[in-house]
């Protein structure tokens, strides 16, 4: 959407924006143990999940069925590996936070691969794309510095132009803004050993989100984990050293 065109909505968007604000519920992140290990193997993969409400499982009652619920279980069933998970998140985070939370973290957690689930608080902020991905990028330097990750896979942004939720045209005009955060993180990612973005098709009518309309339900999150352990198990995993499991 051109500046033009959000200037002359933008009372109509704000209106819109503090309404909907009021109006949506506001979901607790879901409840349960923020890591573990699943699964048994002659290996161990050391996988850390972090980001916004998405990754801290807003909409599902517990971690089970949340994103690392379903990534974590998944990803063990199709490795030959002990999958031991941690999860840092928390609602609300935009991506320079969230890098600015594990910076301050006192003791990072050491990982081989991190799956993080951010981008909505960007737009929600009008973040600029250009701004929201140099923060990716200083994400991925923290990263790899103070947890040992080796490759770090972003999900996409949702399709915000599909949720219930919000309502017209601030649903329109917040997707497109989405949509070019969403390429311009592609376009970051694109041909970089250390990071992925992994497209995901997701299904979002009113049956599969949570009660506000805003957040994922529990199908959502498991088309996620589903589509995450994939392209973990397939095109990420066999690259990597493994580290053994102790004895």
């Amino acid at each position: 959407m051109s500046l033009a065109a959000k200037l002359v909505l933008s009372p109509l968007l704000v209106a819109q924006a503090l309404a909907t604000r009021r109006r949506l519920p506001r979901l607790p992140e879901a409840e349960g143990p923020r890591e573990g290990v699943v699964g048994t193997g002659s290996r161990m993969l050391r996988l850390l999940i972090g980001g916004d409400s998405s990754a801290a499982g807003v909409g599902v009652a517990t971690q089970d069925q949340a994103l690392a619920g379903h990534t974590a279980r998944e990803l063990a069933r199709r490795v030959d590996a002990a999958v031991a998970w941690r999860l840092v998140a928390r609602s609300g985070l935009t991506t320079a936070q969230c890098a600015d939370l594990l910076a301050g973290a006192a003791e990072p957690w050491r990982a081989d691969v991190a799956v993080f689930a951010l981008g909505v608080n960007d737009v929600i902020e009008q973040v600029p794309p250009r701004r929201a991905v140099a923060a990716r990028e200083r994400l991925l330097h923290l990263l790899r510095e103070r947890a040992g990750v080796r490759h770090v896979v972003f999900m996409p942004l949702p399709p915000v132009h599909r949720f219930p939720g919000l309502p017209q045209p601030l649903r329109w005009v917040m997707g497109a803004d989405a949509r070019r955060h969403d390429h311009a993180l592609a376009r970051w990612a694109a041909g970089r050993d250390d990071a992925s973005h992994v497209p995901i098709d997701l299904p979002l009518d009113p049956n599969v989100m949570a009660s506000d309309g805003f957040h994922p339900g529990e199908p959502v999150y498991r088309v996620c984990g589903l589509a995450l352990a994939e392209h973990i198990a397939t095109t990420v995993w066999p690259r990597l050293t493994p580290t053994e499991t102790p004895r």
